[in-house]
Order: structure tokens, then sequence, then C-alpha cells
């Protein structure tokens, strides 16, 4: 009768290349993806997301001994941490630095997004984290299709010290953008923030009037307001925004109330930006920089995904 075989090694992975363990076909990779399709989807990641985790997956365990009694299921989960680390692995900006080394000021920041992102308020907490990065700013209300608009920035501006550039509703949002320049300029203040109407991607007269605000200003960041609790539709929408206007990065709201995460992951990887803040809450601190690791925990140790 042949020698048992001696027990694992302490210390080694969940797979090992010797003579314990069975291989792990490709076949049970795939079944094991099947099932997990459904959380993934029901988690907001988009189709092609699970696609390129499916490659992931497959290339990395496919062939591979699974160990006698380790957790193929933990296993599984390590390659798919691999695979999400890899999607969201895309070179940010450090706002804060790149606004300092800025020889011309000052540096203009293009929000665009649809209605109810809650880009506005968004506006107004970056002006708060730019307060406390000490760097100076002022906002111009672009968004003068709507009053509520105006004042609503209004009212931020007031509580947060920062001067917000307005004109009449209904006036030219580029004029206005303009103005809050100048007066940037003027005073020698870091940076502007400029506030668009909430556009629907698909109304051409908008997208031509964000495109005009673009050259007037020549913004040194155009960045995508998206809701994070509106799962594939952020992705569409990005998508086109960044077709139609080009963005150079994403910043995702109402993530605090978004038990999934699934979109911030899909937005990304579809449009091939990064994501550059978070929106977790209500208060003007409640804006974070994207920390990677921080949607790694969210997609896995929370149980939403996976």
């Amino acid at each position: 009768m042949p020698a048992a075989p001696s027990p694992p090694t302490e210390g080694e992975g969940p797979f090992t290349e010797g003579f314990l363990g069975r291989r792990l076909k490709e076949e049970t990779v795939d079944d094991v993806l099947d099932d997990l399709e459904i959380a993934l989807l029901q988690s907001d990641v988009a189709l092609p997301v699970i696609e390129r985790m499916r490659r992931d997956l497959r290339r990395e365990l496919a062939g591979k001994k699974l160990r006698v009694g380790a957790d193929a299921e933990g296993a599984i989960k390590v390659s798919l941490e691999h695979s999400v680390r890899a999607i969201l692995a895309r070179p940010t900006v450090d706002l804060a630095a790149a606004i300092r080394s800025r020889t011309e000021k000052p540096y203009v920041i293009l929000f665009v997004g649809v209605n109810g992102s809650g880009k506005t308020t968004t506006i107004a907490k970056m002006a708060g984290w730019l307060a406390a990065q000490h760097l100076t700013s002022v906002i111009a209300a672009g968004d003068t299709f709507r009053a509520g608009a105006i004042e609503q920035l209004l009212v931020h501006g007031e509580r947060l010290g920062v001067r917000v550039v307005r004109q009449q509703e209904g006036s030219d949002p580029a004029a206005v953008s303009f103005d809050a320049v100048q007066h940037a300029r003027a005073r020698h203040l870091d940076t502007v923030l400029v506030d668009t109407a909430g556009r629907q991607h698909t109304n051409e007269n908008l997208i031509e009037e964000a495109k005009k605000i673009r050259r007037v200003v020549a913004p040194a960041l155009t960045v995508f307001v998206g809701d994070g609790l509106s799962g594939n539709d952020v992705i569409e929408q990005a998508k086109l925004f960044d077709a139609a206007i080009g963005i150079d990065g994403l910043i995702l709201t109402k993530l605090d109330a978004d038990t999934k995460g699934g979109a911030a992951l899909s937005a990304t990887f579809v449009t091939k930006k990064p994501i550059l803040f978070v929106g977790v809450g209500q208060g003007y601190a409640d804006l974070l920089p994207f920390d990677p690791d921080w949607m790694v925990r969210r997609l896995f140790e929370e149980g939403t995904a996976g």
C-alpha cells in the first residue's frame, strides 16, 4: 500500500503544485462564476466587468491543484479581489498637489452630470475640501436654468465663506463661468468650481452648452458626477458624457446609502477614468478622496458582491 501523503507544510497558500489536491478545471471555475454572476449583477456590477473577472479568475485558478481541506470559496474570493484591484488601479489625480503646482492660476474644475446626481452639493463639498487643504476657491453658478440651483449655491457659499459668482436666471452659463475665472485671477484665488445645468445626456442643446463652457474657461479638470444609487444608468451616463464632452475623472455620490458598490467598479472600468472622490454623507466633510482598498472591502468583506 502506498504511503499516506504528507500533510501540507505550514504557511502554504491555498494552492499547491504537489501531489495533494484535485485539479480545479476550467469547467469548475465557470460553474462557480455562473452562480456568482447573479450576485454580481444584483450588486450593480456590469456584464463587461463580470466577463473581465471571469477571464482573470480562469487565468489565475484553472489548472491549479486545490489543497485538501483548502477553502475553495476563499481562494476564489482572493482571485476576485485581485481582479477588482486591477480594475480600480487607474492613474488618479492628486488634486491638491495639481492645484498647488499649477503656475497659471486659477485651476478650473468643470462639473457635469444629470439631474439629481448631487452635483451642486458635491461642488459645495469640494469647496469645503479645498479649504481644508488651505486652498482658496470661487464657485461659478453655471446652472442658470434653475433659480433653485443658484440659491442653493449661495446658501452653501455663505456657510463656507466662499464667493459664488452668478447672474440672473436664464443668462449665458459660459459668461457666468468666464466672470468667475476673471474674479479668481484678480484676487489670486487657487480654484474655480464651475457648476452646469443638470443636463440629460440625450439633450443635444445642453451638451453643446457644456462644450461652449469648456471652450471659454479651458478647464484643467472635467469631472462627471454620478449617483451611485442609479446602478447601470450611471455607467451609460458617464460613457455618453465622455464621448460628447470628454471627462477626466468621476465623483460618485450617495455611496453611504449604496449597500452594493458595483456601480463604482463598473463606471471606472467602462470609462477607463479614475474615481477621484466619493460622497458618503450630507456634511461638507463627507466628500472623500477615493481609496481602492475601501471599495474592495465594501464589495467583499461586507458580502455585497460575493
